[in-house]
């Protein structure tokens, strides 16, 4: 995150004054998919990729300055007025100001430049990102830093949900606000806990392959999954009226089988995956505690299957990328992030990484005709202020 880049932008594009730097990683997630929304567990971490944003009261009511230093686009708006700006990553920052907002904090006009380095559609969240660093600007220039880490986690949810038209869960606001560097984080959505947990995989490597497949998460392919867990859940709960069913967190394995014919094929299978995600994640936490990355990797293999079988979030690349890494020898692979696209996470042996990046490389882009990118691992620290 190159932090004297957007001082340079912030000065030249505004008045020249300086305002103060904030910044908020992306993430990755050892396995927990599509589970925050369902009120299970997901095993997050941050990164050290992430956005860099300058902000600075600018005596004015209302209007937002804003200027994406990577798009080289600048607009300006009020947060008075009801329909916002149109450019999609302009939202971010009128979301992300106007539920700030309604937590209390009397946010006034503001320039904002910012810039990031999150691959965009690789499923590390550059979103969250740019949300939890406009709230953490927002909560220390005209908030007095009053709003908790958790206001602000949702504060950047209720961004996604009511302005950019994703039903997300929490998982990626989370990761980005409490990341903490060498830990990831295992979060029980439902009752908010948390517990860090030390990963120093002696012998081992986190790395991820970018498909360079890009998904867009607004429109119907992500919320109808989770309209197909809410309809299994509605049914399950008229079956059982004596309990109380919020998500497929409070539902059974048997309760789900109840149901099947009722709920369809398709809304089975959402919740099926979900179920059995479940119950991965608490299996990992077990393996790791015992320095079984062995473990680790089988499961983090079953997740990818039953994202690409029964979740169906998966594509042909990303399913050719997992059985590279099992034909490598790699220990456990599998998709990253809301889906359609994106990368594979995987854990390697250091003796094997070598060889499995050059094969990944060539095998694929024999295949696609350009190479995937890259990435290695660092679990970096959360939201915070730079300067």
């Amino acid at each position: 995150m190159n932090i004297e880049s957007v001082r340079t932008r912030f000065a030249k594009h505004f008045d020249g004054k300086e305002g103060h730097v904030y910044a908020s990683p992306g993430r990755i997630n050892l396995i927990g998919e599509h589970t925050d929304y369902n009120g299970g567990f997901v095993f997050p971490g941050a990164v050290d990729k992430g956005v860099v944003a300058e902000m600075r009261a600018n005596g004015t009511e209302d209007t937002v300055m804003a200027y994406a230093i990577d798009l080289k686009d600048r607009v300006d708006f009020k947060l008075s007025d009801p329909n916002g700006p149109k450019a999609s990553w302009a939202r971010y920052i009128y979301g992300t100001a106007l539920e700030m907002k309604k937590l209390g904090v009397p946010v006034k006009g503001f320039n904002i430049a910012f810039s990031g380095d999150v691959p965009l559609g690789a499923g590390m969240s550059s979103s969250a990102a740019m949300e939890s660093c406009f709230a953490c600007g927002l909560n220390d220039i005209f908030g007095d830093n009053k709003v908790s880490q958790w206001d602000m986690v949702l504060a950047g949810q209720a961004t996604e949900h009511n302005y950019c038209g994703v039903k997300c869960g929490i998982m990626d606001q989370f990761a980005s606000v409490f990341g903490k560097a060498g830990c990831l984080m295992r979060l029980d959505c439902r009752s908010r806990e948390y517990e860090y947990f030390p990963f120093k995989p002696d012998g081992y490597r986190l790395v991820l392959l970018d498909s360079v497949v890009k998904h867009q998460l607004a429109g119907s392919p992500y919320n109808d999954r989770r309209n197909s867990c809410e309809n299994v859940v509605r049914h399950i709960a008229a079956k059982h009226p004596e309990g109380k069913f919020e998500t497929l967190r409070d539902c059974t394995w048997e309760q789900l089988e109840e149901v099947k014919a009722e709920v369809g094929e398709e809304d089975y299978k959402r919740a099926k995956f979900v179920l059995g995600e479940k119950d991965r994640v608490l299996a990992v936490c077990d393996a790791l505690n015992k320095g079984d990355y062995e473990k680790v990797g089988e499961l983090m293999y079953k997740t990818h299957e039953g994202l690409s079988r029964d979740y169906e979030v998966s594509c042909e690349e990303l399913d050719f990328l997992n059985d590279l890494a099992k034909e490598c020898g790699v220990t456990g692979s599998r998709i990253m992030g809301g889906g359609f696209g994106g990368c594979t996470i995987n854990l390697v042996r250091n003796d094997l990484y070598s060889q499995f990046i050059a094969t990944a490389k060539e095998k694929f882009n024999a295949k696609y005709g350009h190479e995937p990118k890259v990435y290695d691992v660092v679990i970096g620290d959360g939201s915070r202020k730079i300067c």
